[in-house]
């Protein structure tokens, strides 16, 4: 067996036809069709409707098998029609994150060194033919170990509900919220939801600015960052830090911003919005009065992706903060293992769904492996970290409540934009 074929070694349908890894990479002249053919190599793995993937090593017993389950949103009942591809020489945006999520979760797949033997099924959860009811319906999980799954409503309820029916461990790769879900302790939520990223901003003000002034600018309506942070300092009856709100209409400028803070101490500004507009306002006001007063900016997760804020020529020098489960320093032997493979099929970077689909993949494959009969008590296996360390912990809605009605990773960084970049601060 030669090293392509080892450890993730091949690809079966279920029809039994025997589908090579190599045999869909080939070298094309054009690049754009090259970034199609390799479009479609990932599609027609896909389209086998539950393309198993059986990985075992021929020099060692097969002690047990597996089967994991992995859905990602690929459209692809849009995609193609009659078997042809609808998008001529383009490329569609809506399905290509559920695509390079399965990128990277594959070549996790087939990098991973197993002795047993795993049996992977990845689905498309927004196919017609085949939707999850039907899956479900027809017993076509129930035999599953372990499901992953890149989805959100109503695929989540569809999944996490049928996971608690049949005691499967389900894990939400991508999605950062509980959908309202309760009394599901096989749930496993990767990315943690909005609160609890305010958790871990509360936290880090409490250790790095505990004594500074805090304030949290909001717009007029727009209450549940603040009703957050509300419960979180008051989560034991007392007050723990002094945060100040700051409600605007419509703007706010320096001038308006500077006379509602103290500038003699260090003003930490929260910004309280998912919305880009608000958060480029929000630095344009702060970067002025930062440059003579000592500002924190700390915005929201989802701050990393908003283009405007990583202005060189505009934040010169300026800092905003935000918070992230996701860090990569570059040095680790499966970030190189990532970038190599990658590149190598796809002739580019991975992209940040190609990480989360890698790491996710890896880590909880080699759980199940590890702790076949007690996963869900052993979630935080450091031995198995590929990037960084989770750290689940259960969450309880009501505090009443006698189960866990999920498991949420708690484990948060701070990261900061800086003159175009994104560095880690804590």
């Amino acid at each position: 067996m030669n090293g392509s074929e080892r450890g993730l070694g091949r690809l079966e349908s279920l029809e039994g036809i025997f589908l090579h890894f190599s045999f869909y990479i080939i070298t094309f002249s054009n690049c754009l069709i090259d970034i199609m053919k390799r479009f479609f190599w990932i599609c027609l793995i896909i389209l086998t409707a539950s393309a198993k993937t059986s990985y075992s090593q021929s020099v060692m017993p097969v002690h047990r098998s597996y089967r994991i389950a992995v859905f990602a949103p690929l459209y692809f009942d849009s995609v193609f029609n009659k078997g042809l591809y609808r998008y001529g020489n383009s490329l569609p945006k809506f399905n290509m994150p559920a695509v390079e999520f399965m990128q990277g979760a594959h070549i996790a797949f087939d990098t991973l060194p197993v002795n047993e033997t795993v049996s992977v099924f990845m689905y498309d959860s927004k196919s017609n033919m085949r939707p999850i009811s039907w899956l479900i319906k027809y017993r076509q999980l129930d035999s599953m170990n372990l499901i992953i799954g890149a989805v959100k409503d109503p695929a989540l309820h569809e999944l996490a509900n049928f996971a608690l029916q049949k005691n499967i461990p389900f894990v939400s790769a991508t999605y950062p919220n509980d959908g309202g879900i309760i009394a599901n302790p096989n749930l496993i939520i990767v990315n943690p939801t909005l609160r609890a990223n305010c958790e871990g901003i509360f936290s880090y003000l409490l250790q790095k600015h505990g004594t500074d002034k805090i304030y949290l600018v909001k717009r007029k309506g727009d209450d549940r960052i603040e009703n957050y942070f509300r419960e979180i300092n008051y989560a034991d009856g007392k007050r723990l830090l002094d945060i100040h709100p700051i409600m605007i209409d419509s703007s706010i400028s320096s001038y308006s911003l500077m006379n509602r803070i103290d500038t003699n101490a260090t003003s930490v500004i929260i910004g309280a919005s998912l919305d880009e507009d608000f958060a480029t306002m929000l630095a344009d006001a702060c970067y002025p009065i930062q440059k003579k007063h000592s500002l924190v900016l700390i915005g929201m997760p989802n701050w990393d992706g908003f283009r405007s804020l990583y202005r060189k020529d505009v934040y010169k020098d300026f800092p905003i903060r935000y918070t992230t489960p996701h860090f990569d320093a570059d040095s680790s032997i499966y970030d190189s293992m990532l970038i190599k493979k990658y590149f190598k099929l796809y002739r580019a970077r991975p992209s940040d769904m190609a990480y989360k689909g890698f790491e996710v993949a890896w880590y909880f494959t080699k759980l199940l492996l590890a702790h076949p009969d007690n996963l869900m008590e052993n979630l935080n296996d450091s031995a198995y970290a590929v990037f960084h360390n989770f750290n689940f912990r259960p969450v309880y809605v009501e505090k009443q409540n006698k189960i866990p009605d999920y498991y949420e990773n708690k484990h948060l960084f701070i990261m900061q934009i800086l003159n175009g970049d994104a560095v880690r601060e804590w």
